[in-house]
Parts: structure tokens; C-alpha cells; sequence
């Protein structure tokens, strides 16, 4: 018994390092890394209307789901219950990464407001944890149910990039009501909610014994 202790305790150990050096490696690349110039049709976009004097609207407010989607899902988190987490470093790798959806909500609309070099690194500063913490978490799982909705997430990710590159096309086909990007981002917010419902239905496909025997 007090070996499984010891181990338990060695492999908590080694996750928390991981998750520390991963973070600090981040601070570190986003301190040191230079600013990258675009090209001036990087920031421009198929629909630039403006209603009721906010720039490029539609571009802006469809961010509004992501800040939605990441506080629900940062205060379930916190509070448990709700959503099939095992671990404690899990608890945090899912609260920071719908903090990461939270924050893409006002670094996007603010990119959006005035899109240009100078802030499009707050367009993409937070979707790092929340690409690194569902990539970290599926690479080291606890063996959960309900695997197939990483697939369908990623589905859906693979959908709102081709929004995104189709931008203008879908403008002028839906007459333009909503253009590729706008949509890009409505079809993005479905991601953090299939994977927070995954978290509400997976279970533990067997009891593991110290989190250090594989499941037969």
C-alpha cells in the first residue's frame, strides 16, 4: 500500500512538471517570439458592414458564444459535479482551457474591431490552451467513454477552417446574409460544446488501481 501511495504521488508529481514546463515554455516562446507582418489582405474580410457603429459587426458579435460556452463551462469545472473529471490536474487543464474560450471571445471581437497587425495576436494568443490542454489531455487520458466526440470536434474544426478559407464564396451565396468568417466562428463555438458534453456523459471504462495498471 505504500508503495501505490509512493507512486501515485511520483506520477502527480511528474504531471504537474509537465503541465509547469508547458507553461512556461508558452510565457516564454510569446516574450521571445518576434512580431510577424501580414499582408494588408490578411486583415480584410468579406463582410465589413458596420451596424449601429460598431466595425465590422457581424465579425464581432459572433465571438459572443465563445464567452458564453467558456464561463459555463470555467464555473462547472470549479464547481464539479456536473462534468466526469477523475483527476485534479484535469480540473485545471479543463478550467484553463474554457478560460482560453472565454478570453478568445474579447481577443477576437478586439482583432475584429480594427483588424490589423498590432492585434491580431490577441486574435490567436488565446486559442493556445485551448488547442494544449484537449491535445495534452487526449495524448495522456484516463481511459474515458464517449472518445468519439474528439472526432466529431475535430470534424467540426476542420469545417469552420474551410469557412474560413471560403469566406467570400459563402457570401455571395447566402446573398449576403453572413459571410464564411462569421460563420467560421459559430461553427468554432460547437468544439467546446461537444467536448463539454462528453465530459458530462464519459465514464471510466474500468477501475484502475493507482492510475498506474492498464486496464485488461
Amino acid at each position: 500500500m505504500a508503495w501505490m501511495t509512493t507512486q501515485k504521488l511520483a506520477i502527480r508529481g511528474k504531471r504537474r512538471r509537465i503541465w509547469g514546463g508547458a507553461f512556461l515554455c508558452w510565457v516564454f516562446l510569446m516574450l521571445v517570439t518576434p512580431k510577424i507582418s501580414h499582408s494588408p489582405k490578411h486583415h480584410l474580410y468579406a463582410d465589413m458592414r458596420n451596424f449601429l457603429g460598431v466595425p465590422n459587426t457581424l465579425n464581432v458579435i459572433t465571438n459572443f458564444p465563445f464567452l458564453v460556452v467558456g464561463v459555463l463551462g470555467f464555473v462547472l469545472c470549479c464547481q464539479g459535479g456536473l462534468f466526469n473529471i477523475s483527476l485534479p490536474g484535469e480540473v485545471w487543464g479543463w478550467a484553463l482551457f474554457y478560460a482560453g474560450i472565454a478570453g478568445l471571445a474579447f481577443g477576437s471581437a478586439y482583432y475584429h474591431l480594427k483588424p490589423d497587425d498590432s492585434r491580431v495576436t490577441w486574435d490567436t494568443l488565446p486559442l493556445i490552451p485551448c488547442i494544449a490542454i484537449p491535445g495534452l489531455c487526449f495524448v495522456f487520458p484516463p481511459k474515458y467513454t464517449h472518445s468519439r466526440y474528439w472526432l466529431w470536434a475535430g470534424g467540426v474544426y476542420l469545417l469552420s477552417k474551410f469557412e474560413a478559407v471560403a469566406d467570400m464564396k459563402i457570401y455571395h451565396a447566402n446573398h449576403y446574409i453572413i459571410s464564411g468568417h462569421s460563420l467560421e466562428h459559430l461553427c468554432l463555438v460547437m468544439v467546446p460544446v461537444l467536448l463539454s458534453i462528453m465530459l458530462m456523459h464519459r465514464n471510466m471504462k474500468c477501475q484502475r488501481i493507482g492510475a498506474i495498471k492498464e486496464c485488461s
